[in-house]
Parts: C-alpha cells; structure tokens; sequence
C-alpha cells in the first residue's frame, strides 16, 4: 500500500531525475544560434517592392539612377538588418519569410500574383493596412519595414539633398 509519505518521496525523485536529465541534455546539446540574416528568392523581392514604395518621391526620376538608388537602399537596409543582435535578424527573417510565402502574401498583404509583379498601388495599400491595421503585431512588422528602410537611407549624407537638409552645422573655429 502506498502511503502519502512515499508518494511524495517518489515524486521528489522523479522531479529530480527529470532536472538532472534536462541539464546534462543541455550541456551535450547546447541551443543553437540563430543564423545571420539572409535575404534570397522571393523575400528579396519583396524587399524590391517595398523600397521604392516607402520612398516614393525621394528617389530620382529617371530609371536607370532610380534603379541604382533602390538598389543601393537595399543593400543600406541589408546592413541594417545586419547590424541588429541574432534573434532580432532572426524576428526579420521570419518577417519576409511569411510575406514572401504565397498563401501569406495573399491574405496578409492582399498581393495576389509574386512580388515582382506587385503593381506599386498594391504595395503602398498593403504597407497602409499594415500601418493602420487593428492588430498591433501587424503595425510593429510595419514600422519595422519602415525604420529599416528609412533609418539607413536618411543616414547617408548624399540622402540629404532629396529633403532640403544641408547636414550638420559645421563649428566655426577661431
């Protein structure tokens, strides 16, 4: 017959037994670290989508330089990502991750065809639901798209002149 003194010496050791398992588990496998961000297939058409959507009127009107400044904004917010802790780049792979996921991209951002098809009224409606939207989690992933892209491109001096700012005011020595 089991009494309640032995019941609880037995689960005592049990909890234990499981503590000690559960230690010398994560001592031989140690959890691993995030992989660095990567950007390849279809995220990096979404990304090629939503720069030249988030920065409209900054970019230069003629295609080839408009071409070359998305492009470079790509590669600014890439080594923004870049410069975050693992886990965050981590939060951002899964980010496009899920809007370059087809099913995703459908009901998420309401872009039917690929990304590289996206018609840019469809991006800036997509990107507007996502600022506006009711669940929070969808405007974080939005204002993280926007300082992503943003962030970088305002911090490259030749950035400055598409928004009248003369850079910093230099000290007059004596």
């Amino acid at each position: 017959m089991t009494t309640r003194r032995s019941f609880l010496k037995i689960g005592a050791a049990a909890a234990i037994t499981l503590a000690a398992g559960g230690a010398i588990y994560r001592l031989a496998h140690p959890p691993a670290l995030p992989n660095p961000f990567t950007l390849d297939g279809e995220a990096r058409a979404v990304l090629a989508a939503i720069v030249p959507t988030m920065l409209g009127p900054l970019l230069p009107a003629e295609p080839a330089a408009r071409a070359a400044a998305v492009d470079d904004a790509m590669a600014r917010t890439l080594a923004a990502i870049h410069g975050l802790p693992l886990s965050t780049q981590k939060e951002v792979q899964d980010l496009f991750g899920l809007l370059a996921l087809g099913p995703a991209r459908r009901l998420l951002a309401g872009v039917s065809g690929g990304w590289a098809q996206a018609a840019p009224e469809q991006v800036a409606a997509f990107l507007q639901s996502w600022r506006h939207h009711r669940l929070a989690m969808l405007q974080t992933a939005y204002l993280a798209l926007h300082d992503l892209i943003l962030g970088p491109w305002y911090a490259e001096p030749s950035s400055w002149t598409a928004i009248g700012y003369p850079g910093p005011l230099k000290e007059l020595l004596k």
